[in-house]
């Protein structure tokens, strides 16, 4: 039997009889050069964009989720990055944690109730830049109807334009931690720990 090989970096389209070929970058269009990044406004890109949760479950193994496709701005402030705000809302129907039964339960009022509370918010109230490529963002944290203030470790990640919607994308990753019996999901603690870790990857399309 012939083989056909198609080299990673053509994608071919067969349209109308015609066969059209085009070219795929050779390399990673995100550069991890923070000089890439550039002020403006920036849309959530939600299909890039995820908050992985993680919790210890009973002493025995450290269990994770994901929450995924938000909305969201970020107002980036290249010459003064303490000026710049984030502001993302989640649907808590995206919620997965690749076990169905636990997924239905979380949605239920020992949880996230979320036929009442469809969505979570973080707003930032202040970023405190760290280094060349990081910062501290504090911001209101809101599940559940409940606010508490958090604190968010960010670090740039990369920076460039998509080749494909021809936009400047910026992308950061950002880690903190949580109690959940902050936010009126106390269910099963300590059996079930309260301390909830988030690992937080953003990605951003330039407008």
């Amino acid at each position: 039997m012939k083989k056909f090989l198609i080299p990673a970096a053509a994608f071919i389209a067969i349209a109308g009889g015609s066969v059209v070929v085009a070219q795929m970058p050779t390399a990673a269009p995100g550069s991890k050069d923070v000089a890439k990044v550039t002020g403006g406004t920036y849309k959530v890109d939600g299909g890039h964009t995820q908050v992985v949760f993680a919790w210890d479950h009973m002493g025995f193994t450290n269990n994770a989720g994901t929450i995924a496709e938000p909305t969201g701005t970020l107002m980036l402030d290249k010459a003064n990055p303490a000026a710049s705000k984030v502001s993302v809302e989640f649907t808590i129907a995206n919620l997965r944690t690749g076990v169905a039964k636990l997924d239905e339960h979380l949605m239920k009022a020992d949880f996230f109730d979320a036929a009442k509370f469809p969505t979570a918010t973080f707003v930032s109230t202040s970023v405190k830049p760290e280094g060349a490529s990081g910062a501290e963002i504090t911001g209101n944290l809101t599940i559940k109807g409940v606010t508490k203030p958090v604190t968010l470790d960010a670090e740039f990640y990369g920076a460039g334009v998509q080749p494909m919607s021809k936009k400047e994308n910026v992308g950061f990753v950002a880690t903190g931690t949580i109690k959940r019996s902050d936010f009126g999901m106390g269910y099963g603690v300590p059996v079930v720990g309260d301390a909830i870790e988030l690992k937080i990857i953003a990605g951003f399309e330039k407008q």
